[in-house]
């Protein structure tokens, strides 16, 4: 059971998780800990499995098995030339009249996850993402490649900037607490 909790952990967070953290949210010890992630990389770091655990400066992360670099490559290209779908087009709107934001941010103005979204929209070169020291998380905000593509200087010369970066409707959603957060 806790093998099966540190590899939902691993697939949901899509970056890389210190093991102080798993032993600390989890409530396991160090040995628990290791010896899960022993069996789980026993059992994805083969030849015949897509995803592999990476372990790297006391933290650990599914990546995709290093032997399907060139295809995944491919994939990845075309996929991130194709034009965005709606959700990616809303996530945008929101990183570009809200940012810096959170990801739990986004999230509660969307009412869904969207990790693969700011994924893509990242591996398009549309956003940034920054540690925020404050906030303790990653903000999100347009990158300089963006705004250069669509022909603004500031973000604030975007079509009716003022009217929905200060929303009320909107700050007062993102002032709410959220209900449960239950990442690591």
């Amino acid at each position: 059971m806790i093998t099966t909790t540190i590899e939902a952990v691993l697939f949901a967070a899509a970056k890389p998780i210190k093991l102080s953290q798993l032993q600390k949210h989890l409530d396991l010890s160090e040995e628990v800990v290791r010896e899960a992630l022993d069996d789980i990389v026993a059992r994805f770091n083969t030849e015949n499995s897509g995803i592999h655990v990476l372990e790297n400066k006391g933290a650990v992360q599914f990546v995709t098995n290093p032997s399907t670099g060139e295809d995944l490559t491919k994939f990845l290209k075309k996929e991130a030339s194709g034009p965005l779908t709606r959700p990616s087009l809303e996530t945008l709107t929101i990183i570009a009249y809200r940012g810096p934001i959170t990801k739990p941010e986004i999230e509660m103005i969307r009412g869904v996850n969207c990790s693969m979204i700011l994924r893509n929209l990242l591996i398009r070169g549309y956003i940034d993402e920054v540690q925020d020291a404050e906030r303790l998380q990653s903000v999100y905000s347009l990158s300089n490649t963006f705004m250069q593509a669509v022909g603004v200087d500031k973000v604030e010369s975007l079509p009716d900037y003022e009217a929905f970066a200060q929303n009320e409707k909107i700050a007062e959603l993102l002032a709410q607490e959220p209900e449960s957060e239950g990442e690591l």
